[in-house]
Parts: C-alpha cells; structure tokens; sequence
C-alpha cells in the first residue's frame, strides 16, 4: 500500500476521521450544551453544599451513586466481548471488538467521576488513601477500579497501536494534528514479524488478567453494600447478582452504541444482523441469569417473613417505590425478552429497541437498591422520603452526555471498528492459529445479506 492510500474496503472506517459534517457539530454542541448546565450544578453545589440535593442524614446516597453502579455495570461490555469471546475465538465479535473496550473505558471514568460527585467535600479524596482502613469495601472498591480502568485503557490501546500506525502512514485527508498525535501512540509500529508477536502475546495476557479484574470490580461494589446490614442489602449473593445484571446492561449498551455508529458513519458491511443477533442471544441469555437471582432474593426475603423485608417488598410492588419498581420489571425484564423471543423481533431494530428498553429498566435497578434501603429504617419513625432535586438531575445529564461526548470524539480520533483485526489475513497481522487472524473483508460483507433494510 502506497503511502497516503486507503483501501476501498476501509474508506467507510477512516472516512469519519477525515471528514467531519455539521450533523457532528450539531451533536458535539448539544452534547456540550448539557455537560455546561452539569457543571453549573455541580459548581453551585460545591459552593452551597449537598444540602442543595436531596440527600440527608439517612438517604446520604442518591442517584450519585445510583449512576456509579450503573455505569460500573455497563463496563461490562468490553470485558466479556472483547476478552471472552477473543480467547474462545469467537470471530463474529471482530467488528464490535473496539467499541466495547472503549464503552469500558468511557463508563469507568463516569463510574469514578460518580463517586466524586457524591463527596460533600472531594478535595478530601485523598484522605481515603492516607487514613482508609482495609477492611473497610470501600477501600476495596477503590484499588479495583483503579486497577480496572488502567488495565481497560491498556487493552483498548494495544490494538489500537498498529490502526495508529495505519493512519500515520494512509494521511490522506487527515489533519497535522492527527498525524502528530497518531507518530507519538503508534510507538514506532513497522508491522515486522517480532513486533506482530509480541503484541499478540501483549494481547492474549491482558485477555486473561482483565476478567478477573472486571468480575472482581463488580463483586466488590456489591460487596459494599452486601456486608452493610441494611434491609434489602445484607445477602449473600448480592455479588453474582451484580455480575449478572452487568452482563445484560453491558450488552444492551454495546447493541445500542453499535447502532448508532452504524447509522451515522455508514457501517452496514461491518455491522450486520448477524453481529446483533448474536449480541441479542446473549442479552437474552443474561437476561434470564438476572431474572434467577431477583427471584431468588426476593423469595427469600417474602418466605423468612421477617417484618422489614416484607414492608421493603411491598413497597416495591404496591408501595411508594412501585413506579420504579416496575418499570424497571417491564423495560428491563419483560418487553425485551418478548421482543427477542420472537423471531420477527430479531431485526436490527427490535433489537435496538429491546438494548434501549434494558437500558432505562437496569437504572432503575440500581436506582431501586440504592435508595430505598436507606430510606427504611429500622426504628420506628417511618420512612425517609428522597426526591433529586435539579442539582442531581443535571449532574446526572453531565454523566450520561459526557458519556456520550467522550465516545464521539474518540470517534473522531481513532476507528472505531478494528481495521487490523478486520484486515487480518490480508496483511498477515496474524498467524491461522491466533485469536485475531480472520479471513479477508470479503467474509464479513458475506454477512451483509442479513442486514435489515
């Protein structure tokens, strides 16, 4: 390949990161728009204090923390579409490979930036290093996710090195920027042999060691509030249940993140219907591992009779927290099982439509064990009502449009489908045995002819 060229096939991937329409400005500026009002609330809340939120004595939790859990969870993504499927050699999962990473890493930073959020005063946070107590979960949580998001950003990178690499040298129609910063990330990559080796093996280790640190971030978080004796909270299987609903959120979010870098950048050959069938199994499949474990707590909870549980359980079902409760049932546990169950709801639209629907219901998930347990006391003064007041709520839009924001300037930066994986065979990147050598591009336009028209 001549310098400055890009093959026909890859025009689709790297056109996004040589030209940029105003749709893209549109959305960067709406995008912007409300991380600007989060930041307003979150300044006017660093001056008056937490007392401009919701959160009190008893509820000193709220949707802070709500969001940390659920953007914990959807970091689920990377890890089991891109690690698991890689070492089962899974070779479906090659297009969808580099967006997952990068949900794990994006997800991770808001899960941390949640946390800071909740401090009533985070030029603290250092004090948890220097006078935290090892026993104490919170403690754990923080060396696991720290742990996590570096290991993360180290697996989205490695091979992101020879797609830099491809860039620096195909500069045709990309800016003096870009090719700086794409000379300093590719690390000098020539593509020699030793070189292809070694980040192959760089690869396959990171694929081992990151689900051990993926389970162990959510088992913690779990642990944090399974070790607390609170009502709804103190149980043994709060940590798989955990693992279980990150997998079934991880997934509806990558289906979701999928599709719309499929419609705005034009990548139907790449992402097929047989892409999202297969994410569609498994979201299913995670949903019903969920859908066991929530039976399980709560069938415990109902038969041990014990006076609080019970008063906790029905508010969910009939009481002040029933919206939330079933809505969360309905979006996340039902409609997408229906919609998925049946063979003329497996087209790329229902599918997105079931990953959206499993979005919203997983919130309230978290939102449900995080804020009623603290509203339940075990005195006798009633309950302790919480309402977000607009402090949170555009704090809580900050997250989700940072999110969002951070995914599309990555985007811009970098392909957001594998070129190198993709290439594979084409350009020998890797031998027939490896877990990311595939055949040519051809194989994956077979897949075209599932695409939902």
């Amino acid at each position: 390949m001549k310098k400055g060229t890009i093959p026909v096939e890859e025009k689709a991937i790297v056109n996004p990161l040589q030209t940029t329409g105003m749709k893209y400005y549109v959305v960067i500026g709406l995008l912007a728009s409300v991380v600007g009002i989060g930041l307003f609330a979150y300044i006017t809340q660093l001056t008056q204090g937490l007392e401009v939120t919701g959160m009190r004595n008893r509820v000193m939790w709220g949707i802070y923390v709500t969001n940390f859990v659920y953007f914990i969870a959807i970091s689920m993504a990377g890890t089991l579409i891109s690690a698991i499927l890689r070492l089962t050699n899974a070779g479906w999962r090659k297009p969808i490979t580099r967006i997952a990473e990068s949900i794990t890493v994006v997800s991770l930073i808001f899960a941390g930036s949640s946390i800071v959020f909740d401090l009533g005063r985070p030029d603290r946070m250092g004090h948890m290093l220097l006078f935290g107590r090892l026993d104490s979960p919170l403690i754990w949580d923080l060396f696991s996710l720290t742990s996590y998001l570096i290991g993360s950003i180290l697996y989205l990178y490695l091979p992101l090195i020879p797609d830099i690499a491809y860039l620096r040298d195909s500069s045709t129609g990309i800016s003096g920027i870009k090719q700086w910063l794409y000379k300093r990330l590719s690390l000098g990559w020539t593509g020699s042999e030793e070189q292809k080796k070694k980040l192959e093996r760089a690869i396959k280790v990171m694929s081992v060691l990151i689900i051990p640190v993926a389970v162990s971030i959510h088992s913690v978080t779990a642990w944090i509030f399974g070790v607390t004796l609170k009502v709804g909270w103190h149980s043994t299987i709060f940590a798989p249940y955990f693992v279980s609903g990150a997998v079934f959120s991880g997934i509806a979010t990558i289906i979701l993140v999928a599709a719309i870098f499929r419609k705005a950048y034009g990548l139907e050959s790449f992402l097929t219907l047989r892409h999202f069938k297969n994410l569609a199994y498994l979201m299913m499949a995670g949903n019903l591992i969920y859908v066991y474990f929530l039976v399980s707590e709560f069938l415990t909870m109902y038969y041990g009779g014990e006076p609080h549980d019970l008063m906790l359980l029905n508010a969910f079902f009939t009481g002040e927290y029933a919206i939330q409760f079933w809505t969360f049932a309905i979006a996340a546990l039902v409609l997408p099982l229906i919609i998925l169950a049946v063979p003329s709801g497996r087209t790329i639209l229902g599918i997105v439509i079931a990953a959206v629907l499993a979005n919203i219901g997983m919130w309230f998930a978290r939102y449900i064990i995080v804020i009623p347990s603290l509203s339940h006391p075990f005195l006798t003064e009633g309950w302790n009502p919480y309402t977000p007041t607009w402090v949170e709520i555009s704090i809580t839009g900050l997250s989700f449009a940072g999110f969002a924001l951070v995914l599309a300037i990555f985007a811009k930066l970098f392909p957001i489908i594998s070129m190198w994986e993709i290439r594979g065979e084409q350009e020998g990147i890797a031998s027939q045995e490896s877990q990311h050598s595939i055949g040519p591009v051809g194989e994956i336009a077979r897949d075209g002819g599932e695409r939902a028209t």
